[in-house]
């Protein structure tokens, strides 16, 4: 890993960043391929990073930033990672890609069997694809096709799970956004989070029709909103009592918050398992890949054991399940512990920082990842997210980025670190918060 930067300075203005996103936008849509890179959330030039090694990004204007993002979690381990490193290159030595299946596939195959709850697992290219086929199976698996989904929680964009809320909490779902018809959203139902009352009504009058409910296991697209203790275990039970599988989206904390992701903090301590899990992120290690696996019975059902067909080119790439593989096996306790104890110290400063200049906020988190709300807390549904400071967001965003750090671009996303934040780049970000605290108390909007 190359050494962290030792000059402390300002960055300089993103002059190329600037001149490679207007180019970029003249063949992209909005400058960029995953819009919250483009910077709406927060204003300015989205920084085009030129390379990555530990804690540390490099943009194209030469700017060092600690990355308190991380890949959006994947990079459990930091940037380019020595081992990982020469594990993927003598891959990539190999080939790229068969189209066979390969001796990798079966090795993060049975890595990931052996630390989670699912006795069969189905590799695919993105988390998007996992829950899709995840939902496909659900409803093949039980001859149903309701599906019930939480506000505020994402699950790539399939065209089923891009819904908003009906009129009611037992009405049917409209789309969320334009180009998915109503036919792809009539059968979803969504719920307000943490809501026990509404998952009740709802099972209630629609329990034989509901093929699945999938949640995040601990939303982290709304920022991080843990669920209420038992909660996960309380949708388990239902989803069982009516013969409706329990989906449970660990795409961002799988592999993340514990060893065992979120099903570690709360399904193995309480004894219950998700029917079907999806994986993504850590699993690839910062490659496209994602999973979706769950109970044998289940799972048998996929093609060319059963009657439901899903498949994929790339699914299981030989370079991108090794560097998932490396990535795993090196993600000891010991790492999981740093990580905890770096993430500990800075929501601690981050909160002082705020409370100092009479921000109003709540930190919230879930083993190592953790948001920083700009509201009154607790934050337990979308609803509550949604009154976040967008604007007191945006100027302590920007403070962070002159100082050296970089946030994720949106006040409703969650913030990461790995095993490379020493503490130097601790003491960076640590260093950047009490402007960027005042830069938010300035820019607070008033109801």
């Amino acid at each position: 890993m190359s050494p962290a930067p030792t000059d402390a300075h300002p960055p300089a203005p993103p002059t190329a960043s600037g001149e490679l996103f207007a180019r970029a936008h003249a063949v992209t849509p909005g400058g960029v391929n995953s819009p919250v890179r483009a910077f709406n959330a927060v204003g300015g030039t989205p920084r085009f990073i030129r390379s990555a090694s530990g804690a540390w990004l490099t943009d194209v204007d030469g700017n060092d930033y600690v990355d308190l993002i991380c890949s959006w979690g994947p990079m459990l381990l930091g940037h380019a990672h020595p081992e990982v490193m020469s594990q993927v290159q003598a891959a990539v030595a190999r080939g790229t890609s068969y189209g066979t299946p390969t001796e990798p596939e079966v090795l993060l195959a049975e890595e990931i069997v052996a630390r989670t709850p699912v006795d069969k697992v189905r590799f695919v290219s993105s988390g998007t694809e996992a829950t899709m086929s995840a939902i496909r199976l659900a409803r093949g698996f039980t001859g149903r096709d309701v599906v019930v989904k939480f506000a505020g929680c994402y699950h790539g964009h399939v065209d089923a799970l891009l819904a908003s809320a009906g009129s009611g909490l037992a009405t049917f779902a409209v789309p969320g956004t334009p180009g998915v018809p109503a036919s792809s959203t009539e059968l979803t139902l969504v719920l307000p989070y943490n809501d026990r009352a509404a998952v009740e009504r709802v099972f209630a009058e629609h329990g034989d029709r509901i093929a699945c409910l999938v949640t995040e296991a601990s939303p982290g697209n709304m920022g991080v909103v843990p669920p209420e203790p038992g909660f996960n275990r309380f949708l388990a039970e239902t989803c069982t009592r009516h013969g409706a599988l329990f989906v449970s989206d660990e795409v961002m904390t799988g592999f993340r918050v514990t060893r065992e992701g979120q099903w570690g903090l709360d399904g193995k301590v309480e004894g219950w398992r998700p029917d079907l899990i999806t994986f993504g992120k850590v699993m690839g290690g910062g490659f496209p890949a994602a999973a979706f696996g769950g109970r044998a019975d289940v799972m048998s059902q996929l093609s060319p054991e059963g009657p439901v067909y899903q498949a994929g080119t790339l699914s299981g790439n030989p370079v991108a399940t090794t560097a998932g593989l490396a990535t795993l096996r090196l993600a000891t306790d010991e790492v999981y512990a740093h990580i905890g104890a770096a993430a500990e110290t800075i929501k601690v400063a981050a909160a002082e920082a705020l409370t100092t200049v009479g921000l109003p906020h709540v930190v919230q988190a879930t083993g190592t990842m953790f948001s920083v709300f700009l509201t009154e807390g607790p934050v337990r549904d979308f609803e509550d997210a949604s009154r976040t400071d967008a604007p007191a967001y945006a100027a302590f965003f920007h403070a962070m980025l002159e100082r050296g750090v970089y946030l994720p671009p949106s006040a409703y996303e969650a913030w990461f670190l790995s095993a490379a934040h020493d503490d130097r780049a601790v003491q960076t970000v640590l260093d950047a918060l009490p402007h960027a605290a005042r830069a938010a108390a300035a820019a607070r909007s008033v109801a």
